[in-house]
């Protein structure tokens, strides 16, 4: 008790860190879709993963993922055959905030898709995480 006392910032850390991931769980629901910025590097090092950008061309050509491939939402319906060779690695799909790629995700999902997932926070926090952007198209 009297360690907690003489360290009570650090127990209000402990246990402010604690509801944070608590609240992250919740907010996600287990949904093991997204991905933080961190995750998806591993995924794009590690396993190949295509990266997909859902935005318009606007906001894809202001700065994207390096070598993401640019397929705006409203063409992905009449577009998801672009992605048909790449079914067996991991897609990462990513948009400003992470809603419009979460709605593409269910898209290709029904299209047959089973290696997908939705950076979480879109290009909001990729960028927050300091990685890496580039304005040069594939």
């Amino acid at each position: 008790m009297e360690f907690l006392q003489q360290n009570w910032h650090w127990a209000a850390l402990a246990a402010a860190s604690g509801a944070w991931l608590l609240v992250d769980l919740v907010r996600n629901k287990g949904d093991r879709t997204q991905i933080s910025p961190v995750e998806a590097t591993l995924l794009i090092n590690r396993e190949d993963a295509v990266v997909v950008d859902v935005r318009d061309e606007a906001e894809f050509t202001r700065g994207h993922i390096p070598n993401a491939r640019h397929l705006p939402l409203n063409d992905l319906a009449r577009r998801s055959a672009e992605l048909e060779k790449f079914k067996g690695r991991p897609i990462i799909l990513y948009c400003a905030s992470g809603s419009r790629s979460a709605s593409a995700l269910a898209q290709l999902k029904k299209a047959g898709f089973d290696k997908l997932h939705n950076l979480r926070g879109g290009m909001m926090e990729w960028e927050k995480a300091g990685q890496p952007i580039t304005r040069k198209k594939k």
